[in-house]
């Protein structure tokens, strides 16, 4: 695959200023930038109609596709896992998820993840490094090629913290939301937090409709910091704060998430906190019966007693939703993808 530095990385107006830097006339920029939105193209060679001359002429100064599929395994659901290389030998997952209306592709943002929440595999190796906007553009691309159709939304939901590598992953939404390439609506864009609260605040100035998650996992401090470390440093009475804030400088709901573990979180006592936390909240709470993670002593609840903490939540008068992860056959589902460091 070559190098770090791929194609995908630039925006519009970057990859017409390379061009002009290669002495190259601009509209060069608009058939290379029409190959790798419209026409998904993998390689120079695919750039039919620029000079062979000059494709050999401009693969020695950038490469084109920085992510390489290694891997692919399907669910029944059609819910698929790809593996995939980056340029320098670490393997990532992400997951293809089909439906009647939409095609959506969770994507990774790091190599590893270093904020150690015990329901994920994704940090159990801590973090190796940030991808670069080209790397989680790459895996849109990747998405695309499989289906043989543009994907209708993104969520960055796989490997890594998003709001830890802030300025790639905003600039690789940049890229996929422009109207002139793959035009991924900023509202079928998710970004998934722990609960960075600077990254949430920064968020908040950006102008992008874009959708915000939050993990909850707990109502309470104790609790939350044992299950997410991050708490310690950013604790709900800060983390709830800032995500009003959020809401009422952008007009977006947020959607906090709240992983069902049988004995740990899911009692009747905690479903009453989780409603008084958010009481007065224009918010959606998202339940997500736990996935397993090999080797974990955390095990999922009955779909019978998350519907009952589900009917709490919503007497309280909270906007709640339970969903059954996708890919769990795959270890595909929330948490369960994990990285392989070179």
């Amino acid at each position: 695959m070559g190098a770090s530095r791929s194609l995908l990385s630039l925006s519009h107006d970057e990859l017409k200023q390379f061009v002009i830097a290669q002495k190259l006339p601009s509209y060069r920029a608009d058939q290379i930038w029409k190959w790798l939105y419209a026409e998904w193209a993998g390689s120079w060679q695919d750039m039919t109609n620029l000079p062979a001359a000059l494709r050999d002429q401009l693969a020695e100064k950038i490469s084109v596709m920085p992510v390489e599929k290694t891997d692919i395994s399907v669910e029944e659901s059609g819910t698929t896992k790809l593996v995939v290389k980056l340029h320098d030998g670490h393997l990532l997952e992400q997951v293809l998820i089909p439906s009647r209306e939409r095609r959506t592709v969770c994507v990774s943002s790091q190599v590893g993840c270093k904020r150690f929440c015990v329901f994920c595999a994704s940090g159990k190796k801590g973090l190796m490094r940030d991808l670069d906007a080209g790397e989680m553009v790459g895996q849109v691309l990747i998405a695309a090629r499989e289906w043989g159709k543009r994907p209708t939304n993104v969520v960055y939901m796989g490997i890594g913290e998003p709001l830890d590598n802030y300025d790639e992953v905003l600039k690789s939404i940049r890229i996929l939301n422009d109207s002139e390439g793959l035009g991924v609506g900023a509202r079928k864009i998710t970004i998934s937090t722990c609960g960075i609260v600077p990254g949430i605040k920064r968020l908040s100035e950006e102008g992008l409709q874009v959708e915000l998650s939050v993990s909850l996992h707990a109502a309470e401090d104790e609790l939350r910091s044992r299950l997410m470390p991050v708490n310690r440093d950013y604790p709900l009475d800060v983390l709830i704060p800032e995500c009003r804030r959020y809401t009422e400088k952008t007009g977006r709901i947020i959607t906090f998430e709240y992983t069902l573990a049988e004995g740990v979180n899911d009692k009747r006592l905690h479903a009453q906190r989780l409603a008084r936390l958010l009481a007065g909240f224009k918010c959606r709470v998202n339940l997500i019966p736990l996935s397993a993670v090999e080797g974990s002593e955390w095990r999922s609840v009955e779909n019978e007693h998350a519907k009952k903490f589900s009917e709490i939540l919503q007497e309280s008068g909270l906007n709640c939703t339970l969903r059954l992860s996708k890919g769990s056959t795959l270890k595909a589902a929330c948490g369960q993808l994990s990285p392989q460091f070179a």
